[in-house]
């Protein structure tokens, strides 16, 4: 069955920088979109980057210019760089993957979460 891991997340003062990393596993045949939520206590989970399987990336404005979306299509691994931590960027961070698998000539697409990873910066 599809899994999807993610790793990276720890303590940082303000200024620093964290790389989150989220593997898929299993009988996948293709991931589009890969992204990036966070959500901190009392808020609404948000989406801080997105990209595509072509490469092409969108980021929430508060991470324009800070974080940095990537993905290998051909291992199905993802990862969020991001440069310059804020206090306000810390949130338990999850990784979000749209996953098709093919059964045969049979294709079936489902979305899928990471388990969290907890990223905190301090002033």
């Amino acid at each position: 069955q599809v899994q999807l891991v993610e790793s990276g997340g720890g303590s940082v003062q303000a200024g620093g920088s964290l790389r989150l990393s989220c593997a898929a596993s299993g009988r996948i045949f293709s991931i589009n979109p890969m992204g990036w939520y966070r959500q901190a206590p009392g808020t609404q989970r948000e989406l801080v980057a997105s990209i595509d399987s072509k490469g092409s990336a969108n980021y929430a404005d508060s991470a324009k210019g800070r974080f940095t979306i990537s993905r290998d299509n051909a291992k199905n691994t993802g990862s969020l760089q991001m440069n310059s931590l804020k206090p306000e960027d810390t949130a338990a961070y999850y990784c979000y993957a749209r996953i098709t698998t093919r059964q045969g000539v049979s294709l079936t697409s489902n979305d899928y979460w990471g388990q969290g990873t907890q990223v905190t910066v301090s002033s």
